[in-house]
Order: C-alpha cells, then sequence, then structure tokens
C-alpha cells in the first residue's frame, strides 16, 4: 500500500471514529531517527515540535529503545499495591533535582497538575483551615484539560463550553505586583505558576512577579504549585525553570520531555505538604508502571550527561543568536522569548500561516497565542539542525507574509 493511500485510509477512518478534538496535518509518520519524521516514501520532515516537547531523546533513541525491549519482556505493571524498585529509583533522582522530597506518579502533565490542586486543598483541611479553598492563578495560564486544571487555565475559549468549573479561582496579571498581593489573602490555599507559560505564548513570569509570589507565600501562609510540564525536565537548561527565578514551591507538576514519548507524570510534594496524605487520598492504576519508570530513568541518565548539557547549550545559542539576527532582518518579528530549547517567536500577524508554510517546506513546528510561532525541538537537536531549521523557518514567515499582501 502506497503512503498516499494509507494516509487517505487513515484519515477516512478517524473521520468515522476518532473523536473530532484535533485538527490534524495531513501527513502520516511512519519512522523517526534523531530529529527527523519519515513518511512510508521516504519523505523527511525536521522535527522542531517533538511530540509537543515529548520526544526529548529525539526519535528511535538506541538506550531507550533496548531499555523499553528489556521491560517489556521481564515485567510491565503490577500496580501500586506493591513496592516498586524502579518507582524508588526515579523518585530518588527527582528529588536531588527539585529539591522536593516525595513523588507521586501518574500518566500525564494535567494529572500532575489535578494532583497538586487536590493536594493543596487536603493539606489545609488537615491543618482545619477548611475555608482556604482560593487558588490564584495568572493570565495566559495553561495548566491542562481535565475539570481541575481546566479551573486554573486562563483562556475562555478552553473553558467557556465546559462551565461551571472548580469554584474560587482568580487570575492575576503576570506584569501586576500590586494586583497579585490585593488576590493573596488568608483565604487562598495555593499560588498555582508556569515560571515559563507555555501555551500562552512562551512568557516568562518577570522576575519582580517571581519574587512577589514569594513575598505573597510568605505573608499569607499560601503553599506555591508551580507547573513545570512543559517548562521542566531540563528543557530551559536548569531542571526547573522555577530554579531560574528563585521560586521554592511546595508541589511541582511534571510531565512532557521527563518520559522522551512514554506517558509519565509526576507531583512533587514537600514534606510538610505529603504530611497530609493518607492511604486512599489519590491514586493512578497505571501511574508509575514500570514501562514508564524505566523510560523516566534512561531520560534522567541522559540529561545527567555533560556531553548533552554542553550540545543543548550550543544549540540554544545557535537558535537563539540565529533568530535575533532573523529578527533584525524581518520586522514582522516582534519578539523572540524564552529559554534553552523552549522558544516563542511572536509575529506581528496570526501565525497559523507560517505553521503551514514550514510543514510545506518539510518544518515541523507548531502555533500557541495566536501570533506566536513556538520551538520546542529534541533535546539532541545538532547545530546542523539548527541551521537547516532556520533558514526553513525565515522561508516560511516569507512567504506567510507574502500571502497576506
Amino acid at each position: 500500500m502506497s503512503t498516499t493511500a494509507t494516509k487517505t485510509s487513515v484519515q477516512d477512518q478517524e473521520a468515522k471514529h476518532i473523536l473530532q478534538v484535533y485538527k490534524r496535518m495531513p501527513v502520516v509518520f511512519e519512522r523517526g531517527e534523531g530529529s527527523r519524521l519519515y513518511t512510508g516514501e521516504g519523505d523527511s520532515y525536521l522535527d522542531f515540535i517533538s511530540g509537543v516537547g515529548v520526544a526529548s531523546l529525539g526519535h528511535g533513541h538506541k538506550a531507550l529503545a533496548d531499555a523499553l525491549s528489556a521491560q517489556a519482556h521481564t515485567l510491565l505493571h503490577t500496580s501500586n499495591l506493591f513496592f516498586h524498585p524502579l518507582q524508588a529509583e526515579v523518585a530518588t533522582r527527582l528529588a536531588a533535582r527539585t529539591g522536593l522530597d516525595r513523588a507521586f506518579f501518574c500518566n500525564s502533565g494535567a494529572e500532575a497538575v489535578e494532583t497538586c490542586l487536590k493536594f493543596a486543598r487536603r493539606y489545609w483541611h488537615t491543618q482545619g483551615a477548611t475555608g482556604r479553598t482560593k487558588y490564584v492563578a495568572f493570565k495566559q495560564s495553561f495548566h491542562g484539560r481535565s475539570m481541575g486544571a481546566l479551573s486554573v487555565t486562563w483562556d475562555d475559549h478552553y473553558r467557556a463550553p465546559f462551565a461551571p468549573l472548580v469554584p474560587n479561582v482568580v487570575f492575576a496579571d503576570p506584569a501586576d505586583v500590586a494586583g497579585l498581593d490585593a488576590l493573596v489573602d488568608d483565604t487562598t490555599a495555593a499560588i498555582i505558576v508556569e515560571p515559563l507559560q507555555g501555551e500562552g505564548g512562551v512568557r516568562p513570569i518577570p522576575q519582580a512577579m517571581a519574587d512577589a509570589i514569594e513575598a505573597a507565600c510568605t505573608r499569607t501562609g499560601a503553599l506555591l504549585i508551580t507547573d513545570e510540564v512543559q517548562s521542566g525536565s531540563g528543557r530551559t537548561g536548569r531542571f526547573l525553570y522555577g530554579q531560574t527565578l528563585g521560586l521554592t514551591p511546595d508541589l511541582v507538576a511534571l510531565g512532557k520531555a521527563l518520559g522522551a514519548g512514554v506517558p509519565v507524570g509526576v507531583a512533587m510534594f514537600t514534606d510538610a505538604v505529603a504530611a497530609a496524605a493518607s492511604p486512599g487520598d489519590h491514586g493512578s492504576t497505571y501511574g508509575g508502571n514500570l514501562l514508564a519508570c524505566r523510560a523516566a530513568l534512561v531520560f534522567l541518565e541522559a540529561l545527567a550527561s555533560p556531553a548533552l548539557a554542553a550540545s543543548m547549550a550550543a544549540a540554544s545559542d545557535q537558535l537563539f543568536s540565529g533568530l535575533a539576527a532573523m529578527k533584525r532582518r524581518r520586522p514582522v518579528i516582534r519578539d523572540v522569548r524564552g529559554a534553552g530549547l523552549m522558544v516563542g517567536i511572536e509575529l506581528s500577524f496570526e501565525a497559523g500561516p507560517v505553521v503551514t508554510a514550514a510543514f510545506e517546506r518539510n518544518l515541523l513546528i507548531n502555533r500557541t497565542s495566536s501570533t506566536v510561532v513556538r520551538l520546542l525541538p529534541p533535546y539532541t537537536i545538532t547545530t546542523a539542525d539548527v541551521d537547516a531549521a532556520l533558514q526553513l523557518l525565515e522561508d516560511a514567515i516569507v512567504a506567510a507574509e507574502g500571502a497576506r499582501q
């Protein structure tokens, strides 16, 4: 069967049987290698979105494939009713990386956020402060699509069709320190923040706001939840982007890159918050299964390599310097922001046509916050691939801009 026939068949089947919540690009990928994906006919696409930040070690990573194969041949799942040496090893490594003490394993970033929200309230209930139920979140935030995570997500187009959501959520402006201070009081269970907002347009929280968050938590005792699902796990150069800002969270949500393509979510707790938990308060059937933990261990081992750290830093420097030069040449680029290998390029027009034009040139990127092109390449991206992507991206921007005139 040809690739065209396969693509048509897949599209026909999806039209009948898949819930219509995704806008898919017209391509079927059959294999991947490094930073490239391939169709059945061998067409190569340079992947600068990596499954929306998931395929952190690229495609066809040998150590990951070998570890998953070995684990699948040994044991896949026993449930959380029994002790679990792989979970213990992942949790120990994450505690060292994050500075938090305990881990709860789940299957996605949204689940990790739900866990953090739930146990922020559990903490205050245990203290007898049952009136502390308010969450303070931020404008431009995105924390997930499940009901709790959606409730602290700002954009109304995600929220409105599913109202009413979890009550007692208010939103602060990331640029308004005084506004945050007015919202955080002795009814606040937790402040939840993405230190580097992803879906909201790759927007770093300003240092002044990070300082204000810390001060508000100290003043009121409110817990701090940092959502590092996209910005964490080493993508920005530090394990958590919040570490760059001096944030000291009580709970952290992790996901995406941590599993390198295998579904993994983790909520990290301080001992003080974890002390409020009792058996039966929470659970996850698949959370932290052996396959997911093996994937996380391969990822964490790779991330500890000085060689990978050096190559990531070189790729990031080349990417940002190349985009800065492109911005000088192309006035339609209003801003370039982000950190490490998490990049947002704000345009003076809607970014969707640029994504399409890039796809037509075999470069995979995506759009966020309407006018922002987002880049989330694999951690294993090479400087040669950065050079190639920069040229393709500039060509796509020029083509999209020309089509508007």
